[in-house]
């Protein structure tokens, strides 16, 4: 790594700079040819990690550099309670169906996660770094760090979960007779959180509305439940 660009402005420009750059080309990659590899949040991170390797940087280097933008994520979260707002008469008739299914959908998320890690022999930080996947990334790295996880890794666990079920919840629109807008909005933001909500949008305003507050309050709820589960079942 060059020292000049090691530290302070330097850092903030040689790995920010890049990142914006490669993001933006995703996108207009993606919007051409919308295929699983050309997915923005799969394709930037492995860009970035061949222009890391190139720079013969590390991983603290490059979160020095781009930390200001792990800072957006909660105005970007905030910015979804807009069309909540706008469509509140829609969300206010199913409010009794969303409720059960948030705390259905949350706590299978969690009991899930926790088994299959157990299941696979995995223990420790990472376990519980894996407890809150399914929630949005400033959600998930407050959980973990207060239940004991690491949380970038838990940053990482929400990436992978969120690129996942975004493609799989396309595919399940077209198998699964999900005709109301609630129905699909709540499969994305539920099973998707941030990614969901950017697919949900893509379909309609109507199912965006649906997964941004269900993203938004199954981030609030397990930020309260994981901590209390964690204790449960250690």
């Amino acid at each position: 790594m060059i020292p000049a660009l090691s530290g302070g402005a330097g850092a903030v420009l040689v790995w920010s700079l890049p990142t914006i750059v490669a993001y933006v080309a995703a996108k207009a990659l993606h919007r051409r040819h919308p295929r699983a590899w050309t997915v923005p949040l799969v394709l930037t991170p492995a860009v970035m990690l061949i222009v890391v390797l190139a720079l013969h940087g590390s991983y603290a280097e490059y979160l020095r550099g781009t930390h200001w933008l792990m800072l957006l994520l909660g105005p970007a979260t905030v910015a979804f309670a807009i069309p909540v707002w706008e469509h509140r008469a829609l969300l206010r008739r199913h409010a009794a169906a969303l409720a059960v299914g948030m705390l259905v959908g949350s706590a299978v998320s969690m009991l899930t996660a926790w088994w299959l890690a157990s299941w696979l022999g995995v223990g420790g930080e990472l376990r519980l770094s894996l407890l809150p996947r399914s929630v949005s990334t400033p959600f998930a790295m407050t959980v973990a760090d207060d239940i004991g996880g690491v949380p970038n890794l838990a940053a990482v666990f929400v990436v992978f979960t969120g690129v996942l079920g975004a493609s799989i919840g396309e595919a399940l629109l077209r198998w699964l007779p999900l005709r109301s807008t609630l129905a699909r909005g709540a499969l994305f933001g539920m099973g998707a959180h941030g990614a969901g909500v950017a697919q949900a949008h893509r379909v309609g305003q109507e199912e965006g509305a649906v997964a941004g507050l269900v993203m938004v309050l199954v981030g609030a709820l397990n930020v309260l439940a994981a901590p209390l589960l964690a204790l449960a079942l250690r």
